[in-house]
């Protein structure tokens, strides 16, 4: 069933809870009648290039009003193929993301487990190329489903194809050209525990490493560190770690030792996001509605009515001082529009 909405508030639906209004919401359940009408009207030239497709919202700042908001509610969990050490899992785009990494951990499917309790829908997974405590998405996607909507047909996209790096993708450069409408998943019957995350460890503690006990010490320390999206909107990690050269990063640890180092790209090392806005005194930092959260400063936070714009605003300031310090220009990975 598809349904179209007009004038749709989407404060309930983005975890930053801004106010935003859509002109035309439009939700469906079935892929190929959404398919079919997208393509029909984007040959009418009604269907407009800022189309959004929503997943859960938990990514995307709204600094403005939309025009039109495509939410894709296919659900639908499918084994595709299995052999003695692997399986290939199809999940529909509108599937809830930590539903799903809970329903593996459940089967004894591991590649996962490190990204629970992360917000949003599996549909958006590919286009973020979402991350934590030492996985990532693409580790474990090896098709993408989708619809392209001007050509009115399906292609399914390889792990190459996705062009996958740091919080990025090919989808990501191309918004409202694609419906995401399935991704699989090629998950582990053999569990090989990914603890490389310094705290993780040290959380299971001396209970035995299973995907369980993995899947529970994740969850514990994002309840510690991270604030509860439902009771203070915001939207995870809103900056990007930064790559910068080996040189730029070696003077700049001369200069300050307590900087963190990570590996990244040959030649480029990452440095921490959450390090520099520190150094330059925003921890804890409140202005008006919005601040950057106590525990963590690469996460800001809407402490009750603060518009998208106040947000972006709060996040330039950050992002300049960070520059003017530093001369590291952060990028964010919350997406405004």
């Amino acid at each position: 069933m598809i349904t179209f909405y007009r004038h749709t508030s989407l404060l309930s639906r983005n975890t930053f809870a801004v106010p935003a209004t859509a002109d035309t919401f439009v939700v469906s359940d079935d892929v190929a009648e959404l398919t079919r009408e997208l393509h029909q009207l984007h040959r009418k030239n009604l269907l407009p290039r800022s189309m959004l497709v929503l997943g859960g919202g938990s990514n995307i700042l709204f600094v403005s009003d939309p025009c039109w908001v495509v939410h894709p509610d296919f659900k639908g969990i499918e084994m595709e193929e299995e052999d003695e050490k692997t399986v290939r899992v199809r999940v529909y785009a509108g599937e809830t993301w930590d539903d799903v990494v809970k329903w593996c951990v459940e089967h004894n499917y591991s590649g996962m487990e490190n990204l629970s309790a992360i917000p949003g829908t599996v549909g958006a997974c590919p286009v973020q190329n979402i991350g934590a405590y030492g996985q990532e998405a693409k580790d474990v996607i090896e098709q993408v489903e989708v619809f392209d909507i001007a050509a009115g047909k399906t292609c399914f996209f390889s792990r190459s194809d996705c062009a996958f790096s740091y919080r990025d993708s090919f989808f990501k450069h191309h918004r409202g050209e694609y419906l995401i409408v399935s991704v699989s998943f090629r998950l582990a019957k053999i569990f090989t525990p990914q603890l490389s995350y310094a705290g993780l460890q040290e959380e299971i503690g001396n209970r035995p490493v299973t995907l369980s006990t993995v899947r529970e010490a994740v969850i514990n320390i994002r309840q510690r560190k991270l604030p509860d999206y439902t009771i203070l909107g915001n939207a995870g990690s809103f900056f990007k770690n930064p790559s910068v050269p080996v040189r730029q990063a070696c003077l700049l640890q001369q200069r300050h030792a307590s900087l963190p180092l990570y590996p990244a790209a040959e030649g480029y090392r990452k440095v921490s996001a959450a390090w520099l806005i520190e150094q330059c005194g925003w921890k804890g930092v409140k202005k008006g509605n919005v601040g950057a959260y106590s525990s963590q400063p690469l996460i800001l936070v809407n402490y009750g009515n603060a518009s998208g714009k106040e947000i972006m605003d709060f996040a330039n300031e950050i992002m300049d001082s960070v520059e003017k310090k530093f001369d590291i220009r952060l990028e964010t990975e919350v997406h405004p529009m």
